[in-house]
C-alpha cells in the first residue's frame, strides 16, 4: 500500500527537476525509449530521476543493467542514492548495498549483461530495464536481454553516447526507424543547470576542435581515421587482472592546468598487451584537492606514482600526503618515443569504466592538410592527458633498450 508521501508526490515529472527532452520518459507508453545524445545533456540524470519517481508511486521492479558491471561500483547505483538524497525521497527508498529498496516494494536491481547471461535469464518480473552506456551492448547480449524484459506493458529505456555507427545499439535503434521505440537525440543545450565550466568546455572545443565537438557534445557517431594516433590498436574490454602474472600496476599522473584535467591512471601489462584498468580525472582540481582525486584510484597509495615534472610543487604536495609520487623523466623526444613504445602492443585494452581514456583515443590525433587531408607528422593539440599519464607510468620501459614492449616477453 502507498504511503501518503508517495501519493501526493503523484505528479508528472514537470514538479521535479529533469531535462524537458527527457519529459517523455513518464508521459508516453512505448517498448523502447531512447535518450542518446553528446555530453552534458541530462540523459542518465534525467533517466535516474524519473525511475525514482516513477517507483515512489507504484511497486515496480527495475533492473539497472549495462554491458560491463565487475562490482554495484560500476553500474547506477551511486546516481541512485545521490538523487534520492537531492529529490528528498529518503523516506521512500532505503539504498542497500547491492539494490535499492522501496517502502511500497519497488526493487532496482543492478547487472552487467556480458558476463551474466545465464543469470539474466532467469529474471522474472521486470516493470522496466534501464540500459545505460549502452552504446557498449553486443548485439549478443541485446538478442538475451530483449526477451527476458516480458512483462505485459514493460519497457526498456536506453541512454547512450554514440560510439561508432557501425555499433549493435545505434544501428537498433537510431539507423533503423522502430514502430514501437521513441527516440530522442539530446545535447548540452537542452540542460538549463549545466555548470559554467561545462559550457566554456563545449564553446572552446566548438571554436578549437569542430570535429571532436561534434563527438563529444553533438552527439555524432566518431569515424575511425588514419589520422588517429593509435587507429586500430586499441578496444575496449572488461578484464580482471591477474597480478601474479601481470607486470605492473603501473601509475602515472598528469596535471591540470585551468580547463585542462588533472590526471591519474592505472595500468598493466600482460601477454603482449597493455591494460588501462582506472582512471581518475578532475577539472579545475586545486592543489589541495588533489589526494582525494587520486584514492579514487585503487591502490594509488601503495605504488609508485609517476608524473609530469613541470609542476614540482604539485608532486611535492601529494607525496606529502602519503603518495609515493616521483617526477617523470622527459627527454627531447620523449612523447614521439612514448607513441611508439605504446603503439608496438599487440592491442590497448581500456576498461570501460575509462571514459575519458576512451575519448581521448578516439580523438588523440595527428594534424590533417586542410586541402588535401594528408595525414601530417605533427601532433594535433589537445585530447593527450589521458596519454600523457600513461607515458609517464610507463616512462621506465619506454627508456629501455629502445622502448620496446615485446622484450619483456
Amino acid at each position: 500500500m502507498e504511503t501518503e508521501t508517495a501519493q501526493a508526490r503523484q505528479a508528472e515529472p514537470t514538479s521535479i527537476e529533469i531535462g524537458k527532452a527527457a519529459a517523455f520518459l513518464y508521459r508516453e507508453r512505448a517498448r523502447y525509449k531512447v535518450l542518446y545524445g553528446g555530453r552534458g545533456s541530462l540523459k542518465s540524470w534525467s533517466a535516474a530521476r524519473t525511475l525514482l519517481l516513477m517507483g515512489g508511486e507504484r511497486r515496480m521492479r527495475i533492473l539497472c543493467a549495462r554491458e560491463f558491471q565487475n562490482s554495484i561500483a560500476d553500474s547506477v547505483h551511486r546516481l541512485l542514492a545521490d538523487q534520492i538524497v537531492l529529490m528528498d525521497m529518503g523516506d521512500l527508498y532505503t539504498v542497500q548495498k547491492a539494490t535499492i529498496q522501496g517502502t511500497n516494494g519497488t526493487e532496482f536491481i543492478f547487472a552487467g549483461l556480458r558476463h551474466n547471461i545465464t543469470s539474466l535469464k532467469s529474471l522474472e518480473g521486470i516493470d522496466i530495464c534501464w540500459v545505460e552506456e549502452a552504446e557498449a551492448v553486443s548485439e549478443e547480449s541485446w538478442q538475451v536481454l530483449e526477451p527476458t524484459i516480458r512483462v505485459p506493458g514493460s519497457e526498456i529505456w536506453v541512454t547512450f553516447n554514440p560510439g561508432m555507427e557501425t555499433d549493435p545499439t545505434y544501428q537498433r535503434f537510431v539507423v533503423r526507424k522502430r514502430d514501437d521505440a521513441i527516440v530522442v537525440k539530446v545535447g548540452w543545450k537542452d540542460n538549463p543547470w549545466l555548470p559554467a565550466v561545462l559550457r566554456k568546455q563545449a564553446e572552446d572545443m566548438l571554436r578549437t576542435d569542430p570535429d571532436a565537438y561534434d563527438h563529444v557534445w553533438g552527439g555524432e557517431t566518431w569515424t575511425r581515421s588514419d589520422a588517429q594516433v593509435f587507429n586500430g590498436k586499441w578496444v575496449i574490454d572488461g578484464f580482471e587482472p591477474d597480478p601474479p602474472t601481470w607486470d605492473g600496476p603501473y601509475f602515472g599522473a598528469d596535471w591540470g592546468f585551468s580547463q585542462d584535467p588533472t590526471v591519474l591512471v592505472k595500468t598493466w601489462v600482460h601477454d603482449k598487451r597493455l591494460y588501462v584498468e582506472y582512471e581518475a580525472y578532475g577539472i579545475g582540481c586545486d592543489i589541495v584537492d588533489t589526494p582525494k582525486l587520486f584514492d579514487q584510484v585503487p591502490d594509488s597509495r601503495r605504488y609508485v606514482i609517476r608524473a609530469d615534472n613541470s609542476r614540482p610543487e604539485t608532486i611535492s604536495h601529494v607525496a606529502s600526503a602519503q603518495f609515493d609520487c616521483e617526477a617523470a623523466d622527459k627527454w627531447p623526444g620523449s612523447v614521439e618515443d612514448g607513441i611508439s613504445f605504446l603503439r608496438g602492443f599487440e592491442k590497448i585494452v581500456i576498461h570501460p569504466r575509462c571514459k575519458h581514456m576512451i575519448e581521448e583515443a578516439r580523438l588523440y590525433s595527428y594534424k590533417t592538410d586542410r586541402l588535401t587531408g594528408d595525414v601530417q607528422p605533427a601532433l594535433k593539440p589537445g585530447h593527450d592527458h589521458c596519454w600523457d599519464a600513461i607515458r609517464y607510468a610507463l616512462q621506465p620501459l619506454i627508456r629501455q633498450e629502445g622502448g620496446d614492449p615485446f622484450q619483456y616477453y
